[in-house]
């Protein structure tokens, strides 16, 4: 497995399987050149032909805040499901917290839908513990 960081669009859209939606051109470019934005993807051998695929993503932004610094907001993890409990969510996510330790983040945090056990899985094997205190909060605007 091969971790790198996404810096261009075609990079972007050659995962595109791995995100909800289809990626778009202006949003994807929006993402990458923002400040405190960061995307990965995790790459494995492409079948025998030679090559790699993306077969995993995480996604941070940076949250700043007055009186409290700036800690990682997580904001996606996703693995495709054959690649699935092999540890590619778990060096994901390591490599976002060394990226947010590196640029002195005091903390990092997920939201994650009540019984998504895999992803708590990979989160809590990536050194992440689930407090119990939160709710979510949405606004909706579409």
């Amino acid at each position: 497995m091969d971790i790198r960081r996404a810096t261009t669009v075609a990079e972007v859209a050659a995962a595109e399987h791995l995100f909800d939606h289809p990626v778009r051109t202006e949003w994807a470019e929006r993402f990458l050149t923002a400040a405190g934005h960061h995307l990965f993807l995790a790459y494995e051998e492409d079948g025998g032909n030679g090559g790699t695929a993306p077969v995993g993503f995480v996604s941070g932004v940076e949250t700043i805040h007055p009186d409290k610094g700036t800690e990682m907001f997580l904001y996606e993890l996703a693995v495709a499901e054959p690649y699935r409990r092999r540890g590619i969510g778990r060096a994901l996510v390591g490599r976002l917290t060394a990226l947010a330790r590196e640029l002195g983040c005091y903390g990092m945090w997920v939201l994650v839908d009540a019984g998504n056990d895999i992803a708590l899985a990979a989160y809590r094997s990536a050194g992440g513990k689930d407090d119990g205190t939160c709710s979510v909060v949405t606004w909706d605007f579409g």
